[in-house]
């Protein structure tokens, strides 16, 4: 009968510790508050598309529109390496909406000088009460910052085509370190009946010409492996033409392909 009451007494003991360390449910309550969704991005100036930064508002969907203020800063150029399209210095969250986005449209003036610059936004004001620009005491995520990188002449997003009536094959990037030797992502452009992604090496010749100079494409076999070929550039257009001889195929054919600037 002892070791029974003591058994209980230790139950007794355990159910109160486990009673005393239950989590308190809290719910948040505020203060609610908009802010950046993210605080970094890093692009190349060839990125044709709209970046859209997203804000959002942290808190029940709002009944109302809710405008904020930004102010923009850093040292890219407005009007020369990027422009804001929409109103600029004012992003909307609408009523019954979380996100509101500023979109910026980047403007690609390679020039083969290879350097990056930002562009900072930071959230100044807001039309609704009640709500706190940034997280918490310390503000965060009040600030974004956009670092848009150079990139080479050459170099960007492209899709390609043999002939005018071909399906464009897109999601081809040209790429380079030194404004000279670029690799280019896909060649295959209708040239197999095997889907496989094969890139090269071309050189920029600086007279609006391209070499591709002799190289092994190791997605063939070794011993039609062998590729070489010759390129231009139309300098109004950006589009690239190439020459793609298979160099240990019969006859050696050539294959030409063109990329267009996406």
């Amino acid at each position: 009968m002892k070791a029974l009451r003591t058994i209980s007494v230790l139950t007794a003991a355990i159910l109160v510790a486990l009673v005393g360390c239950e989590t308190e449910l809290k719910v948040f309550e505020g203060p609610y508050f908009v802010r950046f969704s993210e605080t970094l991005l890093t692009t190349k100036e060839s990125f044709s598309k709209p970046i859209p930064i997203e804000v959002h508002h942290a808190g029940p969907a709002p009944k109302d529109d809710v405008t904020i203020t930004y102010a923009i800063s850093g040292s890219a150029r407005e009007g020369i390496d990027y422009v804001i399209t929409g109103t600029r210095g004012k992003v909307e969250i609408e009523s019954g909406e979380y996100f509101g986005t500023i979109n910026v449209q980047l403007i690609n003036n390679s020039n083969n000088i290879l350097r990056s610059q930002d562009i900072v936004f930071t959230l100044l004001t807001i039309d609704t009460k009640g709500l706190q620009i940034g997280q918490g005491t310390s503000a965060i995520g009040n600030t974004f910052t956009l670092t848009i990188q150079d990139d080479c002449i050459l170099g960007g997003n492209y899709y390609g085509i043999q002939n005018a009536s071909d399906v464009p094959i897109t999601d081809i990037t040209v790429t380079s370190t030194n404004c000279e030797e670029y690799v280019l992502s896909n060649w295959d452009i209708y040239v197999f009946n095997f889907n496989d992604v094969r890139d090269l090496v071309f050189i920029d010749n600086g007279d609006n010409t391209l070499t591709i100079p002799p190289q092994e494409e190791s997605t063939l076999a070794t011993e039609q492996a062998t590729i070489d070929g010759t390129g231009i550039v139309d300098p109004a257009t950006r589009v690239l033409t190439f020459k793609i001889r298979l160099v240990d195929f019969e006859d050696q054919p050539t294959v030409t392909i063109k990329l267009i600037p996406d």
